[in-house]
């Protein structure tokens, strides 16, 4: 399993706004691609920002080509993310990653 995972800051003004796009619009791509095990997103307000990210793991590193194309590393951005994020992250990260919640 492989956890691909994305950052992206905004200003607290659009905080809220960012995370509805994320837990909706922002995250269609990750449901619709097949080799998606889960999605996770994670935020936290600072003083002067607000920290959002997306925590996904895929069954492998073709399926998270499927999602992102051959240059897996890069971040993936969509029209919404516009006038929203502080600043756009050119990579994410990969992890090979292991369940042993059983």
């Amino acid at each position: 399993m492989i956890t691909r995972i994305w950052h992206g800051r905004t200003s607290l003004q659009n905080a809220d706004k960012y995370l509805r796009f994320l837990l909706t619009d922002g995250t269609n791509g990750y449901r619709q691609t097949p080799g998606n095990l889960s999605i996770k997103v994670l935020s936290r307000k600072e003083k002067e920002c607000c920290h959002f990210y997306t925590v996904t793991e895929w069954e492998s590193l073709n399926a998270i080509k499927l999602f992102a194309g051959e240059d897996y590393e890069k971040a993936v951005y969509y029209p919404d993310d516009d006038g929203i994020l502080l600043e756009f992250e050119e990579k994410v990260n990969h992890y090979d990653s292991y369940d042993v919640t059983k």
